[in-house]
C-alpha cells in the first residue's frame, strides 16, 4: 500500500478553506485516499465533511495511503506514489492555508 507522512503546515490545520484546498487536489488525482493520524482510523481525504471533523491541527502528523487492492500494477502504483507526495507537499507549505 503506498503511503506518505506528512506534517500539517497550515495555521489553522486542516479547517475550513485549507480543508478545502486539500480535498480538491485529493479528488484531482482520481485515486481513493485517505488520511489518518495516530490514535484515529481513516476517513476518506476526498471528503470534505469528514476531513473537517476528523481534526488535522497545525503540526499534526498524518498518513495518507491508498489501499493496493485500488491500484492496477505497477503503473497504477507509482502514479498513487506521485500523487501521494504531491499531496504531502501541499500539506507541508502554506499551500493549503
Amino acid at each position: 500500500m503506498p503511503t506518505q507522512k506528512a506534517v500539517v503546515a497550515a495555521p489553522v490545520g486542516l479547517h475550513a478553506r485549507s480543508a478545502a484546498v486539500f480535498v480538491r487536489a485529493v479528488t484531482d488525482t482520481g485515486l481513493p485516499v485517505t488520511i489518518s493520524k495516530a490514535g484515529a482510523g481513516q476517513v476518506d481525504a476526498r471528503s470534505l465533511l469528514q476531513v473537517m471533523t476528523a481534526d488535522f491541527p497545525q503540526g499534526c502528523e498524518v498518513e495518507l495511503a491508498v489501499s493496493d487492492s485500488e491500484l492496477e500494477g505497477a503503473l497504477g502504483r507509482r502514479e498513487a506514489e506521485e500523487a501521494l507526495q504531491g499531496l504531502r507537499v501541499l500539506l507541508e507549505s502554506q499551500g493549503a492555508a
